[in-house]
């Protein structure tokens, strides 16, 4: 995984997180669900490119 990529999927994890927290704060149940997407889209970009990475390293592709 570039490192532009996790820093990305990194933004995006933390985006959502502040999204969740405000929407719990201001009684807001869809902001907060969105931040809650926003930090699963961004788990499952972070298991993707680990896959790749481990597939990288067991073929020694680069």
């Amino acid at each position: 995984m570039g490192l532009g990529d996790k820093i990305q999927n990194k933004a995006t994890e933390v985006t959502g997180r502040v999204k969740e927290n405000v929407g719990r704060t201001t009684d807001n149940p869809d902001l907060e669900a969105e931040g809650q997407a926003e930090q699963a889209k961004a788990g499952l970009k972070q298991a993707g490119e680990h896959i790749k990475d481990a597939a990288r390293d067991i073929t020694g592709r680069h």
